[in-house]
């Protein structure tokens, strides 16, 4: 086989056949990976929940991850954040010409680790070839298909309920802008990227009917969510600046670039609004799954101030959240 995407693994013909039969064959077989127009799937007897995402990131590999397992992992996260079970998953990559197989391997050994760490399957996909400069490197779009075992995980939101997060706000967006931008001084940064199916799968058992609103704190970051939260709503989101879990090394960049981390893109982190009276128990809950060891309380849901979302500082204050007008970061996911 080649050593580099050509014009030719898109025409059809037997470079083509080549990629797909001897490479992306031999990765995905186990995965479940059905060589057809379409994936035929099993029926169910539950609502079916279905999202799409698609992936660019510069640069492909970062402290702790990579596009390819960037691209499970945010397609699991969106469908369980609904309360949906996910199961299968489509794979479409837009390969730039030029672009080293021994790279594409490396991506796809990353998919295929993490569909089998989340429990999906990677069923069907396509494969298309541009001509070098159309695009960079490896665009990668993915759909998942998942199941609604215990209802949506959607309900009405109170005054009193609690703001909940499983982990370092932050990590994401910093680690990659750092590695991007080769600096020097932010030693000990790695992304987040991880599935969360598992862990909202097992607070959702222990605690069902707890859960009023899940949503995995991506692009613009935790202060983004709860705007579009509580936005027009008669309640505020408050947040407690010392109940925020940044680690040292992302806050260390983000003082010194004039970054809030609390805009910054996450890729395994959940946020949750709970009834109170369950915030203790989902927080040890997290705590004992991997993706949540670093889980916390992190703010309430209150009566003033509505529609907005504020920080209440460590002395007291109160400093404003306002929805971005323009990306803080460039885009990195």
């Amino acid at each position: 086989m080649e050593d580099k995407i050509l014009l030719g693994h898109g025409s059809g013909g037997k470079l083509m056949n080549e990629l797909i039969n001897g490479l992306i064959k031999e990765k995905f077989a186990t995965c479940g990976l059905q060589l057809d127009d379409s994936a035929v799937l099993p029926p169910v007897d539950k609502e079916i929940v279905f999202t799409t995402d698609t992936f660019t990131i510069t640069p492909l590999f970062f402290p702790g991850g990579d596009i390819g397992e960037l691209a499970i992992n945010g397609t699991v996260n969106d469908l369980a954040v609904m309360g949906a079970t996910p199961l299968y998953i489509s794979s479409g990559f837009i390969l730039e010409e030029g672009f080293a197989i021994a790279e594409l391997e490396k991506v796809m050994d990353s998919m295929k680790r993490a569909a089998e760490y989340a429990g999906v399957q990677i069923v069907t996909g396509d494969t298309k070839v541009v001509e070098k400069g159309k695009a960079d490197k490896i665009f990668i779009n993915t759909s998942g298909i998942g199941v609604l075992k215990a209802g949506l995980q959607r309900k009405d939101i109170a005054v009193g309920d609690i703001i909940v997060i499983n982990g370092g706000i932050g990590d994401h967006g910093i680690a990659v802008m750092a590695q991007r931008n080769k600096l020097s001084f932010s030693k000990g940064l790695h992304s987040d990227s991880a599935p969360l199916n598992h862990l909202i799968a097992a607070v959702m058992e222990k605690y069902p009917g707890a859960i009023k609103f899940m949503r995995d704190a991506t692009r613009g970051g935790v202060a983004s969510v709860l705007n579009e939260l509580a936005q027009g709503k008669s309640f505020s989101a408050k947040l407690i600046e010392e109940k925020l879990p940044v680690k040292e090394e992302v806050r260390g960049v983000c003082d010194i670039l004039g970054i809030d981390p609390l805009y910054a893109a996450n890729e395994g982190k959940v946020l949750l609004v709970v009834k109170k009276e369950a915030a203790a128990g989902i927080v040890e809950v997290m705590r004992t799954i991997e993706e949540g060891r670093e889980a916390a309380v992190i703010g309430e849901i209150c009566a003033g101030y509505a529609g907005k979302v504020y920080v209440e500082t460590a002395v007291g204050g109160k400093r404003m959240l306002s929805l971005l007008i323009e990306e803080q970061l460039p885009r990195i996911c």
